[in-house]
């Protein structure tokens, strides 16, 4: 019985076992490399503004990617709350992803738009004055921190390395579209665009 052989055989089947899990994991990973659904940018996707960039890399060092997912599950029960499930499509030109699993907070996917900018601002302050049983940190040196832009510019050109279609012009403007700016400011607006655009389409 060639079975038996295998089933007595534990460093045998450790190895048929990876063999039959990598074909299976490859079957499944590898068309997904070339669907336009997970490769190419839903319609009108645009590479995030030099200040959005800024605010999207100040909330991953704060991090709020941490407690707060981006991925919103193709469920009822989320799809209710949160509105349209995430598509791979409106993250084409994310590095890194900030899809995730972990919520101690909401998922944020589509909270652009949803509460105004006076409000994002009073909830990272203290997020106890706009939700009080919330036991989210408070982030008040935002308010006191200003971007001086030294490093937009190049981050977009490392962007621009694998894939994300800044332009030059982009680049080239990037240092003053955020020199000035505080941090707080950057972070809201990168909220405030967060799920719009699929939002728009329906």
């Amino acid at each position: 019985m060639k079975h038996e052989i295998v089933e007595k055989n534990i460093g045998l089947m450790a190895v048929l076992v990876v063999i039959a899990v990598s074909f299976g994991g490859l079957a499944q990973i590898v068309p997904l490399f070339f669907s336009d659904e997970t490769t190419k940018p839903i319609d009108g996707l645009k590479p995030l503004p030099a200040l959005a960039l800024e605010g999207r890399d100040i909330y991953i060092r704060e991090g709020c990617n941490v407690c707060h997912t981006q991925m919103i599950r193709p469920f009822r029960a989320e799809t209710e709350r949160y509105g349209h499930y995430s598509l791979a499509s409106e993250h084409v030109y994310e590095h890194p992803f900030l899809w995730g699993s972990k919520r101690t907070g909401p998922d944020l996917a589509r909270v652009g738009g949803r509460y105004s900018d006076e409000w994002h601002r009073a909830h990272l302050y203290n997020p106890r004055d706009v939700v009080p049983e919330s036991n989210m940190p408070e982030f008040p040196w935002l308010f006191d921190n200003v971007l001086d832009g030294k490093l937009t510019g190049k981050k977009m050109e490392a962007l621009r390395s694998v894939g994300v279609p800044y332009t030059d012009a982009d680049i080239a403007g990037a240092r003053d579209a955020v020199k000035g700016k505080r941090e707080i400011d950057a972070v809201v607006v990168y909220l405030q665009q967060l799920g719009t655009l699929l939002k728009q389409k329906r």
